[in-house]
């Protein structure tokens, strides 16, 4: 892509400057490379056109009328999984490192852009492109802070590569489909994971600090289908902590603007979409969006064990209750959460209804976010399909 004047002016910019979408930056990267001269088109918090990019990337936009595409996004497939050889230090069982690992080695891609953890901090994110097993296998294990991913743009350009793989979440994604024929790419893969309240470092820290036992020693944590916050510790060990006793009142304010703006939670414009929120607890979630992404699938069909998506139970009551709970900062003692905790995991929402309830939950706070804080964006930015869930709530009248 030729660098016209317009894209060094809007580099040269200071770097306060740099950032658009101001204290809803998303850190996604972009503002970083030049193509920061497409960023008010290309920033999810700026520019909201999911609609437009579903049916660019999938060939049509989401069907509001069937419940799991209003939910889910454009999808042909969608499966529950898991390796029957899990790798070693994978944050589960490793079928997003399996996948990119296979289209490299295969030939499918030139290199695979991931994230990997910075030498001095196990949490503070590097983005790379890599080109080798070892250094895909490098970035194995989510980074639950805010990324620049897309900070690498430049250097595929410069390298000449014109296969590639993109890993990354929702708000990403939608800049990196807005810019994607400025790339030069003969073929993009697009690998999504689903991401929901991410915080700065700062923030990680305080959470951690809040929640875990041992904040030093978390390697990764995850809000997980049997809600518990999973912590995994350096000596292998895990802690798990009930949703229903986190101190909502001190973790309020830790989620980044970006985060409780989002509406992208399961990442509708990637090919293919691996996660676990709408899976049985101890199996991925597979979306196979579109044939791109089903080409991407069939790469590791042979090393899965795979079963029909499930769903079971009802979450709209706990969604309707939930509403208050957060809106008020209730935090009850630990021994009620974790008893509360015992009978939702007996009779609560399973598998997809997990999914929706997670999805619900999220929507609705964010949507009360958006109209308190940024009331003249409300209309345009919040999508139609998350209208429409949130529509089956009531809600707080301030």
């Amino acid at each position: 892509m030729p660098i016209t004047p317009a894209h060094h002016k809007a580099k040269a910019l200071p770097s306060v400057k740099r950032r658009p979408a101001k204290e809803l930056c998303s850190e996604c990267g972009l503002c970083d490379t030049y193509y920061i001269h497409y960023v008010k088109e290309a920033c999810a918090f700026i520019t909201q056109h999911i609609g437009e990019l579903e049916t660019q990337s999938h060939g049509r936009d989401r069907n509001l009328d069937s419940d799991r595409e209003l939910y889910f996004g454009v999808h042909q497939d969608m499966i529950a999984a898991r390796k029957t050889e899990p790798i070693e230090g994978a944050q589960w069982t490793g079928i997003v490192s399996s996948i990119a690992i296979e289209m490299l080695t295969k030939g499918m891609v030139e290199g695979v852009v991931c994230v990997q953890s910075s030498e001095s901090d196990r949490f503070k994110p590097q983005p790379v492109i890599a080109r080798t097993p070892a250094e895909i296998l490098a970035a194995r294990v989510n980074k639950p802070t805010l990324s620049p991913n897309l900070s690498v743009l430049e250097q595929i350009e410069q390298s000449g590569m014109k296969r590639l793989l993109v890993i990354g979440v929702g708000c990403q994604i939608q800049a990196l489909r807005t810019v994607e024929k400025q790339l030069g790419l003969e073929k993009l893969y697009v690998l999504g994971t689903p991401c929901v309240d991410n915080v700065n470092r700062a923030g990680l820290q305080k959470f951690l600090e809040t929640t875990s036992r041992s904040p030093e020693t978390v390697v990764h944590y995850e809000f997980m289908q049997d809600f518990n916050v999973h912590f995994k510790h350096s000596d292998g060990s895990i802690e798990k902590v009930p949703f229903f006793g986190l101190n909502t009142k001190e973790l309020k304010d830790v989620f980044a603007p970006s985060c409780m703006t989002c509406f992208d939670y399961v990442n509708a414009l990637a090919d293919l979409v691996v996660g676990y929120m709408g899976a049985p607890f101890g199996w991925q979630w597979i979306v196979v969006r579109n044939d791109t992404g089903k080409e991407m699938l069939e790469m590791v069909k042979d090393q899965l064990e795979t079963q029909a998506v499930m769903s079971n139970g009802d979450r709209t009551a706990a969604v309707q209750q939930g509403i208050a709970a957060y809106d008020n900062a209730t935090t009850i003692p630990m021994w009620l959460a974790y008893l509360i905790n015992f009978f939702v995991n007996k009779i609560g929402p399973k598998g997809l209804e997990y999914g929706r309830f997670s999805i619900d939950s999220h929507f609705v706070r964010n949507y009360l976010y958006v109209k308190r804080n940024y009331p003249q964006k409300l209309e345009a930015h919040v999508p139609e399909f998350a209208k429409r869930i949130i529509s089956r709530y009531k809600l707080p009248k301030q």
